[in-house]
Parts: structure tokens; C-alpha cells; sequence
């Protein structure tokens, strides 16, 4: 019998979800059995100070990096919206599956019937610069935490609503009546966002060919246009700084990236090419 791979991740809620999920798919595609290795990373153990103080870069992706080239796990699973945008030293995108649902969620009343002056809590910049365009008159809170810390913070009276991406829900089974997603236009997601990616070494070559049953070259091609906006604009999560694209009718692709830059500033194009069309965006856009 062919030895477990072993799969690193953080040991969040959400993190071992997708996680399993991910093995599973793969040991029913493959034969191949799959165990995971908890890693803890310096933005899990951190749940106070905002994500902008700490310092996006490799926040929550580091030190399963480490573990990769040492040899300590096989693959890394990660949410494509924690990798930063360039190439680690030594490691692939082996696989990056079908994008789950890229929006936004407000968790609480519809975002037009908040009082004037509630408290909405999310711990992203590119949501605050886009909640406050359609309601300048919110007072924004930092809201650090797992899935379940956040739902219950909104629950305590903590804020009237809280922002969470629509894919973690949905991967934790989270289902209730007060879930309104906010279209891709009204707020623009984050680079990546609702995608996984499956990392491992450059050189594992069987590990790689195991990791192609798992790809989507759709979803691959949209991250990429995505991911080559930021690369080129520049930017984390010190940079309020959004791009979103999707697959058109026949080919080709169609994006929406938005920054802040005095006000917000949004530009959307189509294009073949995913990484010239996410460079054109970029370019569209003033600096910050």
C-alpha cells in the first residue's frame, strides 16, 4: 500500500474543512491516501492586532512553506487569497480546484436598511474603502477571529453586521436567514477569493502528476489575470486593492479591479491573455 501524503494545514475551522475536503477529493480521485499535519502560522497566532499591522506578506502561508521544503508534509493546502503574488523559491501551484463562490456576505439587515451610523466589523481594508463608498456613514470595526468568533461577535451585539467571504461559509456548512451576498460589482473581491490552492514542491514530479486531477483550468486562468493585477499594482493587506475575474461565453475573460486612491477607483476590461489583462487593469488605475 502506497504511504499516506501528508497534507500541512493551519488548524482553524475552515482551514481543516477545506483541508479534508480537498484530501478526500483527491484519495477518491486517486487511490491515494491523504493525512493532515496541523501547522500553526503567525497570523493564527495573532487574533487581536489587524491583519495591516502584522504584515500580509506570508501571514498565514509561511510556515507550511517551510514545512514543504524540509520535507515535513507533501502538499499545503491554502485559500489563494493568503498567497502573496510571487513564486516561492522551490514550490508550485500543483492544483487550484473550482473557485466556490467568490462574494462577499453581509451578515445582519440588508447593507440600505443599516441605521445611519451602524457598526458593521471586518477586518479587510478593501472592504472598509468599499463599504464606506456605498454608505460613508458606517462606523467600521476591526473583527479578527475565526468563522465562528466573528458569526458570534455580530450575535452578541459586538456590530450590527459583519462582512465574511461567501466561500468560507458555505465550507463550514454555515446556513441562515440572515446571509445577503453582495454582487461582484458592489463589492469586488479579493484577489483569489473563493479559490484553493494546492502547493507542494517544484520538484516532486509525482506529486504533481497526482495533483492534476484536481485542477480547474478556468478557475486557474481567472486567478492568474487576478493575481497579475496585484503582482503589477502592487499591494497585500496594507493595500486596499480588488480584482476579480470570470470566464466569458466562448472564450476569454472579463475582469473588475477597484483601489483606493483619494476616492475609489475602478476600471474592468476583457481580454485572452489572463496576466496582460490583469497588467492592463493595473496600469488603468492610479497609485494609491
Amino acid at each position: 500500500m502506497q504511504r499516506p501524503l501528508v497534507l500541512g494545514t493551519r488548524g482553524s475551522a475552515l482551514a481543516l474543512a477545506q483541508s479534508q475536503q480537498t484530501a478526500d477529493l483527491l484519495t477518491a480521485r486517486t487511490g491515494v491516501p491523504v493525512e493532515l499535519r496541523i501547522i500553526s502560522t503567525r497570523g493564527d497566532r495573532n487574533q487581536v492586532r489587524p491583519l495591516a499591522e502584522l504584515g500580509g506578506k506570508g501571514l498565514f502561508t509561511a510556515e507550511l512553506e517551510e514545512g514543504l521544503r524540509v520535507g515535513e508534509i507533501d502538499l499545503a493546502v491554502h485559500s489563494l487569497k493568503d498567497l502573496p503574488t510571487d513564486d516561492p523559491a522551490g514550490l508550485a501551484l500543483g492544483a487550484i480546484p473550482l473557485r466556490a463562490d467568490p462574494r462577499d456576505v453581509l451578515v445582519g439587515p440588508p447593507l440600505a436598511e443599516l441605521p445611519h451610523g451602524a457598526v458593521v466589523g471586518t477586518g479587510s481594508l478593501r472592504r472598509r474603502v468599499q463599504l464606506l463608498h456605498l454608505r460613508p456613514d458606517l462606523q467600521l470595526i476591526d473583527l479578527r477571529g475565526n468563522v465562528d468568533t466573528r458569526l458570534r461577535k455580530r450575535d452578541e451585539g459586538v456590530c450590527a453586521a459583519a462582512v465574511l467571504a461567501a466561500a468560507g461559509l458555505a465550507r463550514l456548512g454555515v446556513s441562515r436567514p440572515d446571509l445577503r451576498p453582495l454582487g461582484v460589482h458592489e463589492m469586488v473581491p479579493a484577489v483569489g477569493q473563493g479559490a484553493l490552492a494546492v502547493q507542494c514542491r517544484a520538484d516532486d514530479a509525482a506529486v504533481l502528476d497526482l495533483l492534476r486531477v484536481l485542477d480547474d483550468e478556468p478557475t486557474r486562468r481567472c486567478v492568474r489575470a487576478e493575481r497579475a493585477f496585484l503582482a503589477t499594482y502592487g499591494g497585500g493587506c496594507n493595500v486596499p486593492a480588488a480584482c476579480h475575474a470570470w470566464p466569458l461565453d466562448g472564450g476569454g475573460l472579463r475582469a473588475v479591479a477597484v483601489v483606493e486612491a483619494g476616492a475609489l477607483r475602478r476600471a474592468e476590461a476583457e481580454g485572452d491573455d489572463p496576466e496582460a489583462l490583469g497588467r492592463a487593469l493595473a496600469q488603468a488605475l492610479p497609485r494609491a
